[in-house]
């Protein structure tokens, strides 16, 4: 069976987070812009350094269970950003979710690295789809999920931080 990480383009390494990522993973997860829409909070530096040790040696795609993986720069490994999966429990689809560092923004390789890991999850899983769920005011994240060929399925309302808001669901179906 072929490992599931590391995984590299041109541009983009997937990799596991490992304890020299902390200043990098803290010089973005702390930036009030990035985590807005996001289902984490900033950290600690001490509860940043747990989560860096446990994401680094836990097994990646177990199912109800979320991961993280590392988004580097593949030319010099610096840590530009992370993208989170969850396996269902009954094993059927993924959840995904991502966060680029606001210094990388607008060249692709968030897009690049969220494809790369959806070709991962189809290799490697029996997974029949990937969903992702945006905010429908993150435009940023509505034109990354279409770019990598995810449709909108519904929008839904919902409570997020104690805001009402609407979320779009997206979804790309395993290629035949």
């Amino acid at each position: 069976m072929t490992p599931v990480l590391p995984r590299s383009t041109a541009r983009i390494a997937l990799r596991r987070l490992t304890m020299s990522d902390l200043a990098d993973f803290q010089a973005y997860r702390q930036c009030e812009e990035l985590s807005r829409y996001q289902g984490w909070v900033p950290q600690s530096d001490s509860e940043a350094r747990a989560f860096l040790n446990e994401m680094g040696s836990a097994e990646l795609f177990q199912p109800g269970i979320w991961r993280q993986i590392l988004i580097a720069d593949s030319s010099t490994e610096k840590l530009i950003g992370d993208i989170g999966v969850c396996i269902s429990v009954d094993g059927q689809y993924a959840d995904i979710g991502f966060t680029l560092s606001n210094t990388y923004h607008g060249k692709g390789l968030a897009s690049e690295a969220v494809r790369e890991t959806i070709s991962k999850l189809f290799e490697v899983t029996d997974i029949q789809r990937v969903i992702g769920i945006t905010d429908s005011r993150n435009i940023s994240s509505i034109q990354l999920l279409e770019r990598v060929g995810m449709q909108l399925t519904s929008t839904d309302k919902a409570m997020f931080r104690d805001q009402e808001c609407d979320e779009h669901t997206y979804i790309i179906e395993r290629p035949l």
